[in-house]
C-alpha cells in the first residue's frame, strides 16, 4: 500500500538547526528504504523564503505495522525534528 506523509517541523527558533544536525542520518534512512523497495519519492517542504520546514514523502509497505516500524526508527521522529506528522493511504491514479 502506498503512504503519503506530510511532515511538518516544528517552528522554535532550533527548528532548523535540529533538522540540519539529524539531516543525514535521515538521508541514510531514507536510502535504505529505497534498497527495501519501500522510497517511491519525497523531499523538502519549503516556505516561500525556500527555507526547509518540513517533509513530504511517498512509500510503499506491505502492512501498517511495517509504516509504524518505520516510524519507530525515523530519525526525523527520534529527534524530535517533525512536530507533526500527517500519513494518509494512497492511491496513484492510473491515467
Amino acid at each position: 500500500m502506498l503512504y503519503v506523509v506530510h511532515a511538518y517541523d516544528g517552528t522554535d527558533e532550533a527548528a532548523l538547526d535540529r533538522r540540519m544536525a539529524v539531516r543525514p542520518t535521515h538521508l541514510d534512512g531514507v536510502k535504505r528504504l529505497k534498497e527495501r523497495n519501500h522510497y517511491v519519492l519525497g523531499g523538502a517542504l519549503l516556505n516561500p523564503d525556500g527555507q526547509m520546514i518540513g517533509s513530504m514523502m511517498l512509500l510503499d509497505f506491505e502492512t501498517d505495522a511495517q509504516l509504524q516500524d518505520w516510524l519507530l526508527w525515523e530519525p526525523y521522529v527520534q529527534k524530535k525534528v517533525w512536530q507533526t506528522i500527517d500519513i494518509k493511504p494512497f492511491r496513484q491514479a492510473q491515467v
